[in-house]
């Protein structure tokens, strides 16, 4: 057995830039991103972009919701959230500061990973809203960040109230999302 280092290459996002096909880069590290998506994952990723997006509006919140959008992290961290709502304005190209609200649909090729890497990758930067829609189960999760930087479940049924940039609140249908 040899006692050599394994090595261990590290990518930046200028790596990342020049790459073809569809990627994310975790700490360094390419990760291939699922193919494209069967209908219902298409299907509840606009519904639940859909439904952020009508509450953003009737709160009358200064956020922008976002679609498979890049969110540069660092140097070495590039992720694309399927869904994700950022205060203020869109951004001209990437999210660049930690989102509000991340939401994932999960897929057979992302499910460990969503609720595994990611989960944990949000919660480290602060996501104040992950919500995680299962297409088999036809349900949603929600974690909210608390005080201490902990994710804690929070019930979701019916509906969920969500408290983003500083003091709008969002009402989600999760009956209408789902269905």
């Amino acid at each position: 057995m040899s006692s050599a280092p394994r090595y261990r290459p590290a990518y930046t996002v200028e790596d990342y830039a020049r790459w073809e096909g569809e990627w994310e880069l975790w700490d360094g590290m390419p990760v291939s991103m699922s193919p494209s998506p069967f209908g219902r994952h298409s299907q509840l990723l606009v519904r639940i972009a859909t439904q952020l997006e009508l509450a953003v509006e009737l709160s009358g919140c200064r956020a922008a919701v976002l679609a498979e959008i890049d969110w540069i992290i660092s140097n070495d961290t590039v992720v694309r959230p399927d869904v994700s709502v950022v205060c203020g304005d869109a951004p001209v190209r990437h999210v660049e500061q930690p989102p509000a609200l991340v939401a994932e649909v999960l897929s057979d090729a992302t499910r460990s990973r969503d609720v595994g890497e990611k989960k944990d990758l949000y919660r480290d930067q602060g996501v104040r809203w992950y919500l995680v829609i299962d297409p088999e189960a036809n349900s949603l999760s929600a974690w909210s960040l608390d005080a201490g930087g902990r994710f804690q479940s929070v019930p979701a049924t019916e509906s969920l109230a969500i408290d983003i940039c500083g003091d709008c609140r969002l009402s989600l249908d999760l009956k209408r999302m789902l269905r």
